[in-house]
């Protein structure tokens, strides 16, 4: 199916991200969906003007998350959400379904006609704030080949954030990615210990040079450190920095992404 980083054209590549309001059923959910669906062509729109790569959308208002499954009206609006984002731009375009719900995640790429997932738990389990997130490869790519959704590119986070790795301590983040490149991942996402937390250059080095896959930081991307990811890894996953004061729960800032955008660029 190709290389992930064939759909951009430029290195170091910026993905913007839209934090989904809380959505139906949810604890934070406020019964407007048309706001829901607004803001995210709001944000979507500043990502367009500045120039960024390509977008995720993931549901990241929903705490707390439900364990490797959601239910059906998430799946929907998610999907809801994500045709609208597909309408409105033709930039690569990606999602997460907090948390672990990574076939939940296919089933929307595949609908809307999104390029590529983020998925959790693919190699190795973890412990999350939900529980304990085991490993999904083998489960998840046959579900990818069931449904036709073989066009779509499965990145998957090792040693990710929120979470505790003593079960895996013995493990090293070198060996957890030759095992996701074994396990057939599309690329890797390294991470800081939580959201907007930056991601160790050690490391992200480190699994570079371990492993032929694509490499993208995917948490604590700011304007002041991101040149020092340059040449260890392939594309930024950026969204706390966007908001307002670097806080990922406040509106996105046009002013932060432009200034990025012409830092990077």
């Amino acid at each position: 199916m190709g290389n992930f980083l064939n759909l951009f054209n430029h290195q170091n590549a910026v993905l913007g991200m839209i934090h989904l309001r809380a959505l139906p059923a949810t604890p934070f959910y406020d019964g407007d969906d048309q706001k829901i669906i607004d803001q995210a062509l709001r944000e979507l729109e500043i990502y367009n003007r500045a120039g960024l790569d390509g977008i995720m959308i993931e549901n990241m208002h929903d705490i707390p998350y439900l364990k490797e499954t959601v239910g059906p009206e998430i799946i929907a609006f998610m999907t809801k959400a994500a045709v609208a984002i597909r309408a409105n731009t033709d930039k690569p375009c990606g999602l997460q379904v907090l948390a672990g719900a990574n076939k939940a995640a296919l089933a929307v790429a595949k609908a809307a006609k999104f390029e590529f997932i983020r998925a959790e738990g693919f190699v190795f389990a973890h412990v999350g704030d939900e529980g304990i997130i085991e490993s999904n490869a083998g489960e998840l790519l046959r579900y990818r080949k069931k449904i036709d959704a073989e066009n779509v590119f499965v990145l998957t986070d090792i040693k990710k954030k929120h979470s505790a790795h003593a079960i895996t301590s013995d493990v090293s983040i070198e060996e957890t990615a030759k095992a996701a490149e074994f396990f057939a991942s599309d690329g890797l996402i390294i991470t800081g210990n939580a959201t907007g937390q930056q991601a160790s250059s050690d490391e992200v080095g480190r699994v570079r040079r371990s492993t032929n896959l694509p490499v993208l930081i995917g948490s604590g991307i700011t304007i002041d450190n991101a040149a020092q990811y340059f040449g260890i890894s392939d594309a930024f996953i950026v969204g706390s920095w966007f908001k307002k004061d670097g806080y990922w729960k406040n509106a996105l800032d046009k002013t932060r992404v432009e200034a990025f955008m012409k830092a990077v660029r």
